[in-house]
C-alpha cells in the first residue's frame, strides 16, 4: 500500500525470458503487489510507450504511481519501494537473482527455446 492506504498503480515493462526481468517480477512477488507485466519483447506497442515514458530504451522500466524508474534491477525496485515507504522490509526470499540478468548459457538456451510473435 502506499503512503496514504490506496493502493499501488505499478506498469513493469519487462521482457518474458531477461534475468533483469525476471528479478523485478520477483520483488513484486516478494510484497505481494499486483502489477501491470507488459511485454516489451512480443508487443511492439508496449516497448514504444516503455522508451517514449522513460526516455531511454532499456528495460527492465518499471513505473510506480506515474514515476518512471527506468532501465533498472529488481533490487533497484525494492530499495526504491523501500526508500519511498511504499512497501515495509520482507525477509522472504525471491528464488532468482534480483540483480544480475542472464547468464551466457541461458541466453543460448533462450535463443533456441523462445518463440517471437511480434504484434503491433
Amino acid at each position: 500500500m502506499s503512503k496514504n492506504s490506496e493502493p499501488l498503480k505499478i506498469i513493469a515493462y519487462l521482457k518474458p525470458h531477461c534475468g533483469w526481468s525476471r528479478g523485478v517480477r520477483a520483488v513484486m512477488a516478494k510484497y505481494n503487489l499486483p502489477f501491470e507485466d507488459r511485454d516489451i519483447w512480443n508487443d511492439m506497442n508496449q516497448r514504444i510507450e516503455m522508451i517514449q515514458k522513460s526516455g531511454q530504451e532499456l528495460s527492465p522500466c518499471v513505473e510506480v504511481n506515474g514515476h518512471m524508474l527506468p532501465d533498472i534491477s529488481g533490487d533497484e525496485v525494492e530499495a526504491w519501494l523501500l526508500a519511498q515507504k511504499l512497501v515495509q522490509p520482507s525477509q522472504s526470499e525471491t528464488g532468482v537473482p534480483t540483480d544480475r540478468g542472464c547468464s551466457d548459457e541461458e541466453h543460448a538456451q533462450q535463443r533456441g527455446e523462445i518463440p517471437v510473435d511480434f504484434r503491433g
